[in-house]
């Protein structure tokens, strides 16, 4: 097996739900909830969550911004804001891979071992996943052969359709462990 598939892993499953050092929320750049992943993150995490949220005064596009998880197994949420797809000419790519890199930045930074993405940017923001998922992959993939930690990305997937995208995307750097 290569690096990759001890690192990355592939989930199908609520990210809400996870017992990581980290779960990354794919927010508004308000920080002030949503819907989507973020609702669903904002209610699980309770009401602490989005005061703290309110300290941050947003974050922009390609960045990302910390706080603790609250009422969720995970220590901490990565909250960090994709780009709107408005057809792929206005830096989209780059936008989201930043999402990503920033990302897996806060989280070597306060020593996450463990880390759970969405799908970010898909949903409302309609951007292909095919696309987003290579770019989401090739990111995380590159970051983590530069940097010991986390030692453990997972790409929590909404649905099957969206993790078969991921276990292509994986299985094409090298491969992946489903969990």
């Amino acid at each position: 097996m290569s690096e990759i598939s001890d690192r990355i892993r592939i989930h199908t499953g609520d990210i809400t739900k996870l017992k990581v050092d980290a779960i990354v929320n794919a927010a508004n750049s308000s920080l002030l909830g949503g819907g989507g992943v973020d609702g669903a993150i904002h209610r699980a995490a309770g009401p602490e969550l989005l005061a703290e949220c309110r300290t941050l005064n947003g974050c922009r596009t390609g960045d990302a911004k910390l706080t603790k998880g609250y009422r969720l197994p995970a220590r901490y949420v990565i909250h960090t804001v994709g780009p709107v797809w408005q057809g792929g000419g206005k830096g989209e790519a780059e936008l989201l891979a930043s999402c990503y890199r920033r990302s897996l930045e806060i989280a070597r930074d306060h020593s996450c071992q463990t880390i759970a993405f969405p799908a970010i940017s898909t949903g409302v923001y309609r951007f292909p996943k095919d696309e987003a998922t290579g770019i989401a992959v090739g990111t995380v993939n590159a970051f983590t052969q530069q940097n010991s930690v986390p030692e453990s990305v997972i790409f929590c997937c909404f649905d099957e359709q969206t993790a078969k995208l991921y276990r292509e995307a994986v299985a094409a750097l090298g491969g992946a462990r489903a969990v």
